[in-house]
């Protein structure tokens, strides 16, 4: 039996997780080909931008390598032409990326995933086409480092999204419904818009009140 006041209807959250995917210089040309393939494995393309590191961008992005004996060489490759980064987002969008593209040297992708991206279009264990972030964390970081402006934070859907927007969207879209039911205007978007941005119960209210102008 449940405790008293527990919700018996109630579910748990579900979210879209975000991560970073980066098509490297050497698999730009197979962009087309290989944004493709990840929507049609359901992960939703929410930002691209197409960039040219210079070596000092490269160099933060792979910060973590810094002192190792192949970070001159990453670092080279990486700034050698263009870079396709890409923010997908899917239900454990994070290891389902890492599961798509497969094991970090392609050379072994070939031989123990030959259906992973990496297999199909890297070359070698640093050619290896495509770059996926290994934790939230991480995707967090990267995201930003391509994308500053982005709001990383898990998107709800299900239940949660159900509740967020029946608290804070529908009611006032109804009522907007509701107007442009009674108006019928001839550019109906057009005035929804307009109405909308009226009525915003979370624009604010200036008050009134006498203002003096002091003189100097």
């Amino acid at each position: 039996m449940p405790e008293e006041g527990e919700n018996k209807m109630s579910k748990p959250q579900i979210y879209v997780e975000r991560t970073l995917a980066v098509i490297k210089p050497d698999a730009v040309h197979h962009a087309d080909e290989i944004e493709d393939v990840i929507t049609r494995y359901g992960f939703s393309v929410l930002q691209k931008r197409k960039v040219q590191l210079t070596p000092e961008q490269a160099s933060e992005f792979y910060a973590e390598h810094f002192g190792k004996m192949f970070f001159p060489s990453l670092i080279t490759y990486m700034s050698s032409g263009p870079v396709v980064a890409l923010v997908l987002a899917k239900d454990q969008a994070i290891s389902s990326w890492r599961e798509l593209i497969g094991p970090t040297n392609s050379l072994i992708a070939k031989q123990t995933h030959p259906d992973c991206l990496r297999a199909k279009y890297g070359t070698d264990d640093q050619q290896n086409a495509l770059h996926g972030s290994d934790s939230f964390t991480t995707a967090e970081k990267e995201i930003r480092f391509f994308f500053p402006d982005s709001i990383v934070e898990p998107i709800p859907i299900g239940e949660a999204a159900k509740s967020y927007l029946a608290r804070t969207v529908n009611p006032t879209v109804l009522k907007g419904l509701t107007e442009l039911c009674k108006k019928k205007p001839n550019d109906p978007i057009t005035w929804l818009a307009n109405w909308l941005l009226e009525n915003n119960p979370n624009k604010p209210k200036v008050g009134g009140g006498n203002y003096k102008v002091e003189e100097s």
